[in-house]
């Protein structure tokens, strides 16, 4: 399974956004200067956050974008669920399986363990979590 810049790039800004929550709304240049993505590559993945209900915008002097709950209360899978659409390992657990071998297929309890570990892991991961290991590891890779 890979994830896609788009969502490695939501879940930077989303981080981004939470360790600023103090600031009111933070303006997406800023955004894009801290993190070293292009400002344009974050206007579209703006909407998708913003359809999903992930953030609050503000328009004109003073506008930008913060959170829309607590950085605890959003979890990793959110984000990426949001960004990517699906999370599945194989096509057939995506929406409705009708595969014609679904009943006698060896591998697919295999492919629907991995998502479910995938899925407990990563909503298990809330953003606050990720900005307390990094204060705690200095740095270090986040750790299962």
């Amino acid at each position: 399974m890979m994830i896609s810049t788009r969502g490695r790039y939501a879940l930077r800004m989303m981080i981004d956004l939470a360790e600023h929550s103090g600031d009111g709304f933070v303006p997406l240049k800023e955004i894009a200067k801290r993190q070293d993505i292009s400002k344009k590559y974050l206007e579209q993945i703006i909407p998708i956050l913003n359809h999903a209900g992930l953030l609050v915008t503000s328009r004109g002097f003073g506008g930008g974008y913060r959170l829309s709950k607590p950085a605890k209360d959003y979890t990793v899978w959110e984000i990426l669920i949001a960004t990517e659409g699906s999370m599945a390992p194989v096509s057939c657990l995506e929406g409705e399986n009708t595969c014609q071998r679904r009943f006698e297929c060896a591998t697919l309890p295999v492919w629907q363990g991995l998502l479910d570990v995938v899925q407990n892991y990563l909503s298990a991961t809330s953003l606050q979590d990720i900005i307390d290991n990094q204060k705690t590891n200095s740095g270090n890779f986040y750790s299962i």
